[in-house]
């Protein structure tokens, strides 16, 4: 493989979770896939998994179908119950190749499979073809009102107005605007926002409250992130 030949389509790297119990296995993916442009970081079981896809974000997730303490298709099936991560890509990566094993696991919620042994190239085109396919909603604008903000250019604007943002405030902003009309509890939001294995106060979400309704104050979009009296917050136009 040359270097430069294979490139995630954003200029920002995206992110990949690989999740496989067999360290030179693990390592030859990640070097490869590191070498393509990607940034990686690793888990060896599920549980740890979990804890990476709440605190990492990754943009793809490549599963091994064998792991040490649940099966991946197992970790799957769980993620994809999970509203947050319903559309997460993922690839299946398994030893395991009859057509009755590919149809489980891709009923089970993957939307790839590799079977072992399989090419870096191969794997790596398989990944970018996902990413394609996912770009279109992943990046997509989100827009309510006047009040638009841009995931690939990370620009907040209302109107003509470009908003500065803090990437704590940022992030809130955008998952409550993936979220309209609902809501969340200070404690879903830092769950969602900061991640599971975050250790901090229920009460820093009202600080990153303020300080994005005070971000969007002038231009009167901050009337859109509501509180709801005992509940916690919403995003709303109404």
């Amino acid at each position: 493989m040359q270097p430069g030949e294979f490139h995630p389509k954003a200029m920002t790297p995206r992110k990949i979770l690989l999740v496989e119990d067999e360290a030179p296995i693990r390592q030859m993916v990640a070097f490869n896939l590191g070498r393509a442009g990607f940034a990686v970081v690793e888990a060896e079981d599920c549980a740890t998994a979990r804890a990476m896809i709440a605190d990492e974000r990754p943009d793809l997730v490549l599963v091994d179908w064998m792991l040490p303490d649940s099966s991946g298709l197992e970790l799957i099936r769980m993620l994809r119950r999970d509203e947050a991560n319903r559309d997460l890509p993922i690839i299946m990566l398994t030893a395991r190749a009859e057509e009755r094993e590919k149809v489980i696991g891709l009923d089970g919620g993957a939307d790839d499979y590799v079977t072992k042994p399989f090419s870096p190239r191969e794997l790596i085109s398989r990944i970018n073809a996902l990413l394609r396919r996912s770009a279109s909603a992943t990046d997509a604008p989100l827009e309510a009102g006047d009040l638009r903000l841009d995931p690939v250019s990370h620009r907040v604007t209302v109107g003509d107005r470009e908003i500065g943002l803090g990437p704590t405030e940022y992030r809130l902003l955008k998952f409550l605007l993936e979220n309209p009309e609902r809501v969340y509890s200070r404690g879903q939001l830092l769950d969602r926002v900061w991640g599971q294995n975050v250790y901090v106060e229920e009460r820093t979400v009202d600080v990153h409250v303020r300080r994005l309704r005070k971000a969007l104050e002038e231009s009167g979009a901050d009337r859109f992130v509501q509180t709801v009296r005992g509940a916690g917050y919403r995003f709303s136009l109404h």
